[in-house]
């Protein structure tokens, strides 16, 4: 491939050629998160299964895995989540790319993987330039469930850090009551021991 390709063109054909990478442009930069593992998966299950539970099915708003945001810091710059919680009307608010509005965003969700820097730092910023009101992190690493809210240019004003045993709510913004059971998410995350 041509080296003055745009960074969009680049992780186009990156994906064309390393099917379940996930390339995303923050900040002007071109970043990959590797192929995801099965106990990754089924934390987005199970925090798939309490919002539609809690309500948040087909109706607005919806859960949806995958689908990508278009980000404000950069003119090729967008994200993507692996869960969100998205308008309804999502479908009409593409803007290119196959990258949707933040406006559209109520919540987006990250579970970490191998370089928990990226999702503990790099996509808070990036999300709260966004606008997007809500900011889940399933920290695989630390052990801890991260919500956000309340974004400003650079970061959210409120961080609220989870750890095993607590019962927390998501905020009602969501449009549903929907409640995680901090250790169970965590639990469902870890790799299981061989042997």
């Amino acid at each position: 491939m041509p080296a003055n390709r745009s960074l969009t063109k680049w992780a186009d054909w990156l994906t064309e050629c390393t099917p379940g990478a996930r390339f995303e442009i923050i900040d002007g930069l071109l970043l990959v998160t590797p192929i995801p593992d099965g106990p990754h998966a089924k934390v987005l299950t199970d925090v798939t299964l309490a919002c539609l539970n809690a309500g948040l099915d087909s109706d607005d708003p919806t859960v949806a895995q995958k689908i990508a945001v278009w980000l404000p810091t950069g003119p090729e710059d967008y994200a993507i989540p692996d869960l969100s919680v998205v308008d309804a009307d999502i479908s009409s608010r593409m803007v290119e790319n196959n990258c949707y509005e933040p406006s559209c965003f109520r919540m987006v969700l990250e579970v970490t993987a191998e370089n928990p820097h990226l999702d503990l730092h790099v996509k808070v910023a990036a999300y709260a330039a966004a606008g997007i009101p809500v900011y889940v992190i399933v920290d695989r690493t630390h052990q801890r469930l991260h919500i956000l809210t309340a974004p400003v240019r650079d970061g959210y004003t409120i961080h609220h850090v989870h750890v095993p045993g607590e019962i927390v709510a998501l905020p009602d913004s969501l449009g549903a009551k929907v409640t995680l059971d901090v250790a169970e998410i965590l639990k469902a995350g870890q790799p299981k021991q061989a042997g």
